[in-house]
């Protein structure tokens, strides 16, 4: 019930049907990522799927361009 009175709501803000806001809510759910995600007791951050792979050579290579 509560998920359909969600979905109700944001549909009529939106002028949009309860199906595409289940869609939405949904793809929302499935991108956030958790608030307490953590590892090793660092905090994670979210990552775009494009995003390169930080390795300590490019690290050092920034580095030593800014030098």
């Amino acid at each position: 019930e509560d998920v359909l009175l969600a979905a109700k709501e944001q549909a009529a803000r939106s002028h949009i049907s309860i199906g595409k806001a289940l869609s939405e809510l949904a793809r929302l759910a499935l991108t956030r990522v958790p608030e307490s995600a953590e590892r090793n007791g660092l905090p994670l951050f979210p990552v775009q799927p494009t995003a390169g792979i930080v390795t300590l050579e490019l690290v050092n290579q920034l580095r030593d361009e800014l030098l």
